[in-house]
């Protein structure tokens, strides 16, 4: 498979393609506004640099930092009982 070029357009089985991921959770990805998608012709075409973005590593460390934070809330809240 050739690389995301960040200013190429992709459909969403070529986004499903790169990102290794079912139809259904690009479509979970789609709704929930996780890729930014414009939709043409009544389907969906996607930027690469959407793309990019989601597997980049700032969103991993974005990601971590979040439940981190959820977990030590979790965990003061079990703590007082």
């Amino acid at each position: 498979m050739s690389e995301i070029k960040p200013d190429e357009i992709y459909t969403t089985e070529e986004a499903r393609d790169f990102l290794k991921v079912s139809e259904s959770t690009i479509k979970r990805f789609l709704k929930r506004g996780i890729i930014k998608a414009y939709k043409v012709g009544g389907q969906h075409r996607i930027w690469g640099s959407e793309i990019l973005k989601l597997v980049s590593p700032e969103i991993e460390s974005k990601v971590y930092k979040a439940y981190k934070k959820v977990k030590d809330k979790t965990r003061k809240t079990i703590d007082k009982w």
